[in-house]
């Protein structure tokens, strides 16, 4: 039986989890800062190449689960991380590289997540979908606008998974 996946609720749970994978991994911390502050499936974000950010203002992809085309601006603190991280890289290889040089994977994102949360004392249930749910999470909390939040993360109509609590 499939667990739900929750966000992480608390900002400052999110700040604990960031520093920790800073201390850890400047990969493992970009890919967490931009799970949370983009809204991407982590499917989109592994997909990334070097090109797909390398002096940009935005990312844009095509979504692999809908199709649909998303634009997202890239803000200073995600362009000051990306811009170390992609330092003396090629255009042409993946955004995140595992330790053997392949196209890292969800499941290696899980674990890596996982651990993070459990050693900063998250008590929700993690999963690499909490970061698009963070974002989705804390959007709302913010603004309050279920319309944008729907554009923002281009889906038809809120399913169950995706409402979040006032």
């Amino acid at each position: 039986m499939k667990q739900t996946v929750e966000p992480i609720r608390d900002r400052y749970q999110i700040r604990l989890v960031e520093e920790f994978l800073m201390l850890k991994s400047q990969r493992n911390r970009l890919l967490f800062v931009l799970g949370t502050n983009s809204g991407l499936r982590i499917s989109d974000i592994l997909n990334l190449n070097v090109a797909d950010v390398r002096e940009k203002t935005h990312i844009e992809i095509k979504e692999q689960k809908t199709g649909k085309f998303k634009k997202f601006p890239i803000n200073e603190k995600l362009k000051n991380l990306i811009n170390s991280f992609i330092n003396n890289r090629e255009d042409s290889e993946p955004l995140f590289l595992s330790q053997k040089n392949q196209r890292l994977d969800r499941s290696q994102v899980y674990r890596m997540l996982n651990e993070a949360c459990k050693a900063v004392g998250v008590s929700a249930n993690i999963g690499t979908h909490s970061m698009r749910k963070s974002f989705g999470y804390h959007h709302y909390k913010q603004f309050k606008d279920v319309a944008m939040l729907q554009m923002i993360l281009i889906i038809q109509r809120l399913r169950s998974h995706c409402v979040i609590s006032a």
